[in-house]
């Protein structure tokens, strides 16, 4: 991994997977869906010094950490323009699946992701728009292994039924990600570890 270590914890009742990507005492966070307290304790235990919050999306699950990690620490929030409608309904949206009432402080110092080479810190990776879940879904391609959030999974590929969601987008972005290295390991946004390979010897969608 090039000298990254990849700690992963799943966050929130949708069990989101936020992962925080360290290199010496420097950390990049993303998706940080939930659960700010125990994000900030783990990042203070591990006495990192984190750069900026990125999301692969804009949903809920993903972001709801974002504001309240950014009362610690004044740090940027990279998520693709396409999605800052998503941030906007973020609340509402969340006590509509989770049925009860959610804290949520909204994110600010937002930075927009555009596709190609991004450095942050001794951070240094490939930002891919991958749109079809959400119209501004990315990924995060690292040396060996890539972020997908809810763009692919293991043995599955992210929903397409919202309103603003598109099937033919989503099989765009698919086959983009498939056009990488088989060994490419796959740290998707809900559930298990993958890689290209296996991904593309079933067919999903």
């Amino acid at each position: 991994m090039n000298g990254i270590k990849l700690l992963n914890y799943k966050v929130g009742a949708l069990q989101t997977n936020c992962y925080i990507l360290s290199k010496g005492s420097n950390a990049l966070i993303f998706d940080a869906g939930d659960s700010a307290e125990f994000i900030l304790e783990k990042i203070l235990e591990l006495k990192l010094k984190p750069l900026a919050i990125f999301a692969t999306h804009g949903h809920f699950d993903h972001v709801m950490a974002v504001g309240e990690i950014q009362l610690s620490f004044d740090i940027p929030f990279y998520i693709s323009k396409e999605d800052l409608f998503l941030l906007e309904r973020a609340k509402k949206t969340a006590e509509f699946f989770l049925k009860t009432k959610q804290a949520y402080i909204k994110p600010k110092n937002i930075k927009d992701l555009k596709d190609g080479k991004l450095k942050v810190g001794p951070f240094t990776f490939e930002v891919i728009g991958t749109p079809g879940h959400t119209p501004g879904s990315t990924c995060f391609k690292f040396e060996d292994f890539i972020l997908t959030g809810d763009t692919l999974f293991k043995g599955a590929v992210g929903r397409y039924d919202f309103s603003y969601s598109s099937k033919k987008d989503l099989i765009q972005s698919i086959n983009r990600l498939y056009k990488l290295s088989g060994d490419t390991v796959v740290y998707p946004g809900h559930e298990d570890v993958t890689t290209i390979g296996h991904e593309k010897k079933t067919p999903m969608i």
